[in-house]
């Protein structure tokens, strides 16, 4: 009697959308494992169909050691654009394994006329330049890079966040906790409501929490824009969950 093949290891660094997708798509697969890691920085993620494993590998020796001693046979890492800490682990841990790896990365955001963009290079470079566009300041990077803004003790803040946020943080903030999909009503509102003259965000690319742009483009508000940081060299990218699916059946076959 034949038995059936072994089932091939595949894990996913998630906690974005396409990585939810991604771990569906693939979840009906019999010839596929299917692992979810999440790095557990949300109090109550949205979690993947499938296995799901939540907090840190210990750096990329902890992460090679993972993929060895759990015999995962492809990695890809779909996490935030911005996890640049993570993908960087993934690249070194899955040269030091030999695993395939794949970076699945949704586009970014392109701006359109009508908009104020000023690209920043880091939090640090958008701390800078958002004083001195207006001193009502809508921030949406994340309740983790707050810090950075802390110093600035003449604008004031409104912060929108999953989690609420930990100190140190800007003196004159208000904070709003809240999760996308975000609608163009919604956010234009938001931005009336609070009389914001800025807004800062990522190129996180996500059409969830595109609607803020249009908003601000309709509102003339400038919008300051950090670009992200470039993934590691040599990793191949997809920008979709269909082609990283795709990408995986021609690698394991």
């Amino acid at each position: 009697m034949n038995s059936a093949p072994a089932q091939r290891h595949v894990l996913i660094l998630g906690g974005t959308t396409e990585a939810r997708r991604l771990a569906g798509e693939l979840a009906d697969d019999p010839a596929l494992r299917v692992t979810s890691s999440l790095a557990g920085r949300v109090a109550a993620p949205r979690l993947p169909v499938g296995q799901v494993r939540i907090g840190g590998f210990g750096g990329a020796e902890g992460m090679a050691r993972w993929l060895r001693e759990h015999q995962v046979d492809a990695l890809i890492d779909a996490t935030h654009p911005f996890a640049d800490t993570i993908s960087s682990h993934a690249a070194r841990a899955a040269a030091d394994v030999h695993v395939p790896l794949l970076a699945l990365r949704r586009p970014g955001w392109v701006p359109g006329p009508g908009d104020r963009w000023h690209s920043a290079g880091s939090l640090a470079d958008a701390a800078r330049l958002a004083p001195a566009l207006g001193e009502r300041i809508f921030l949406t990077t994340g309740r983790m890079g707050l810090a950075t803004f802390a110093h600035l003790t003449e604008p004031w803040f409104l912060v929108r966040s999953v989690d609420a946020p930990e100190p140190p943080v800007p003196p004159r903030m208000e904070v709003i906790l809240d999760r996308g999909p975000f609608t163009l009503d919604g956010e234009a509102e938001l931005l009336r409501r609070h009389r914001v003259q800025v807004l800062v965000t990522k190129d996180s690319g996500a059409h969830a929490t595109a609607p803020k742009l249009t908003a601000a483009r309709a509102a003339g508000i400038p919008v300051v824009v950090i670009r992200r940081p470039p993934a590691p060299q040599g990793v191949p990218m997809a920008q979709t969950p269909a082609d990283a699916a795709a990408w995986l059946r021609t690698t394991l076959t």
